[in-house]
């Protein structure tokens, strides 16, 4: 046996460490090819091997073309999960070879004539993306599709604009959100808001609301959609406010962007109070919605209530402590 069959059996057994199934289709692509293969081939046989795009063309070949060729056209035919053409035996192999011919002169025609942009359902998003705030905005997600919840290993996540750039929707990363191919094509298909209503949303102010109007001094940190303050009546030291920058009465209200940025805001904030005071041990998150529950301010805003050991008696319940009675349990 020769070396390189002796170093390359070694390391497919033995010392190949697989995060996906990458390195050994190079490998199989590079052998089946006399040793020397494009990148364009090798990414061919790596989408050969995913099952998840294999299920969108499925999915196209069914819904689509396949509906088109037999039921419209009525070219092909199908029967089970197979598809026939049409009287094929009468067709000779040079009007076979001639058929075949004349279609790859459509397919040039076309890209030609409409660039890379028939492919555009297929990317990550419109426009760049940087690989970091993808990575971000998957990490976030937990790598699952944040509308059906099927993880990244079952089925290509893509990120996806919650607003698209075509309505104006900004490239901050509180306005991303992870799709599986499934419903990021689905909500493309039926989704009829009028994002230009959602845009003009997001400038609403009122002119007597106390959080429309926060002085500038005070904001500690903010980002496109929200603004953080230390809170004027603090329960504890550090106890901060995230409050979004439209006009919004309650959390419930509030547009997923919204609650993305809070979220940013809410780490960032926690991060910073741990760096700045190590007696921390842990926080309150709250939120009042509503008069009955104790809301004052009617413009949504989210609590950040840092707690120190010993701070109170009796912790346990945290927040079960809104109704006193119920806090020990």
């Amino acid at each position: 046996m020769s070396d390189i069959f002796n170093k390359l059996q070694k390391f497919i057994s033995n010392e190949m460490r697989m995060s996906h199934i990458y390195q050994p289709v190079m490998l199989i692509e590079l052998l089946k090819n006399g040793g020397i293969s494009s990148c364009r081939k090798i990414a061919k046989s790596l989408l050969n091997e995913d099952e998840s795009q294999i299920e969108y063309y499925e999915k196209i070949t069914k819904n689509m073309v396949g509906k088109v060729l037999t039921i419209n056209r009525k070219i092909t035919e199908k029967k089970d999960d197979e598809y026939l053409l049409t009287n094929f035996r009468d067709l000779s192999k040079k009007e076979v070879k001639e058929l075949i011919e004349l279609c790859k002169s459509k397919i040039d025609d076309f890209t030609k004539k409409r660039g890379e942009g028939i492919w555009e359902h297929r990317k990550l998003s419109s426009g760049y993306i940087s690989g970091s705030i993808k990575y971000e905005v998957l990490k976030r997600a937990k790598f699952r599709c944040e509308l059906c919840g099927i993880p990244a290993k079952d089925r290509a996540l893509e990120v996806d604009h919650i607003i698209p750039k075509s309505k104006g929707g900004s490239d901050d990363i509180s306005n991303f959100q992870a799709l599986c191919y499934s419903c990021n094509s689905s909500k493309r298909n039926r989704d009829d808001t009028d994002f230009r209503n959602i845009l003009s949303d997001y400038d609403i102010r009122e002119k007597d609301c106390i959080f429309c109007n926060v002085s500038q001094k005070k904001i500690i940190d903010e980002n496109e959609l929200c603004i953080a303050i230390y809170d004027s009546y603090p329960v504890t030291k550090g106890h901060t406010l995230i409050i979004p920058k439209r006009h919004v009465s309650d959390y419930f209200e509030l547009y997923q962007p919204e609650l993305n940025s809070i979220q940013q805001l809410l780490h960032r904030q926690k991060e910073l109070l741990i760096s700045k005071d190590k007696l921390i041990t842990g926080f309150n998150v709250g939120i009042n919605s509503g008069e009955d529950a104790g809301q004052t301010v009617f413009h949504c805003h989210v609590h950040l209530i840092p707690r120190r050991k010993g701070d109170v008696k009796k912790p346990k319940g945290g927040v079960r402590g809104v109704i006193p009675n119920k806090q020990d349990y």
